[in-house]
């Protein structure tokens, strides 16, 4: 019997029209477009203003547009997952609302939570259900509303932040192409340097929490950046090894777009061609586990049929992995 794998074969993407550029906020910070410049290499981001639209609407574009250009029957869906840490609600998930609005009528649908490593970790999840035979054609989304737990009176985080999500259409496959493998880790020992301190179970909404200022994002960028760079580069790097390949048969890598200089210190770790590195964290800073899916959304007019990508991603948890693909068509 011949070998099943799960291949992307399309892929949609979604971000507001809304531009806040750094000059923006210059105006609520003691902050300078240089300053934001030379530390994260950001100068734009998108934002979704409504506050009474979430990631939920962001994944419904993304999804139009991408069953669009594959003409794709919502009926075919089978399953959708959502990869996101700012979901609509805390209950139902984010994937049933998609779902719904979309008209994937037999597909069940539920949400994954790993931080800005979502993608990575919703890829071989998606793919493994693929694999096992049992089902054909999947969706994975992947996106957040950052802005919603960005606090724009700290200005160490709040130039960081934008919003939006991506779309994949993973299918069967017996040819050689697809999801080659991937490598995820997690050390709990990073909840104190990045995380929400309030909100869940342990720590309840109060007035307290609300005046605290502690539903937004916390980070301690100085030991987030020594262990993303260590981290993401050693597994893309031991991903490369173990398939037998070197860095020089990697067509493209694709980074999780936390901080220009976190992408700069990884692919110089890897040893990589800048030139084959996908980069647009200058027009839409982090938006957590979106990154890599609008990067590839970016750069699918340049993939070949059968060029190898890897990815790498950090995030709170800690959590990080990597993806080495092989992609599956002609754009």
């Amino acid at each position: 019997m011949d070998k099943i794998n799960a291949v992307i074969t399309g892929i949609g993407a979604y971000v507001p029209d809304d531009i806040l550029t750094n000059e923006d906020i210059e105006k609520l910070v003691d902050t300078s477009d240089e300053w934001i410049t030379t530390r994260v290499g950001i100068k734009e981001r998108r934002i979704l203003k409504d506050k009474n639209l979430g990631v939920s609407y962001m994944g419904i574009q993304a999804v139009h547009e991408l069953f669009e250009k594959t003409n794709t029957d919502p009926k075919s869906i089978e399953c959708i997952i959502c990869a996101t840490s700012t979901g609509d609600y805390h209950f139902p998930n984010t994937a049933s609302i998609i779902a719904y609005q979309t008209g994937c009528i037999n597909a069940f649908a539920f949400d994954i939570q790993a931080a800005c490593a979502g993608f990575v970790y919703g890829l071989e999840c998606a793919s493994n259900y693929i694999r096992s035979g049992q089902y054909k054609r999947i969706l994975f989304v992947a996106g957040d509303k950052m802005t919603a737990i960005t606090n724009y009176t700290d200005r160490t985080t709040c130039p960081l932040f934008g919003d939006g999500c991506g779309a994949v259409l993973l299918e069967s496959t017996t040819e050689p192409y697809g999801l080659i493998d991937t490598i995820l880790r997690t050390d709990g020992s990073g909840l104190p340097f990045l995380h929400m301190k309030a909100g869940g179970a342990i720590r309840m909404p109060s007035y307290e929490t609300i005046d605290n200022l502690e539903h937004f994002v916390y980070q301690e960028g100085k030991a987030v950046f020594k262990r993303a760079v260590i981290d993401m580069a050693n597994v893309a790097m031991e991903l490369v090894e173990r398939n037998g390949l070197k860095k020089d048969d990697v067509d493209w890598i694709v980074p999780h777009q936390a901080n220009l200089r976190i992408v700069d210190a990884v692919i110089k770790n890897l040893g990589g061609d800048i030139n084959r590195v996908m980069v647009n964290i200058q027009k839409y800073g982090n938006t957590s586990s979106a990154t890599i899916p609008l990067c590839l959304w970016e750069w699918e007019n340049k993939l070949k049929k059968g060029d190898y990508l890897l990815t790498a991603a950090f995030g709170a948890g800690y959590s990080w992995g990597s993806n080495l693909l092989k992609w599956g068509y002609d754009s």
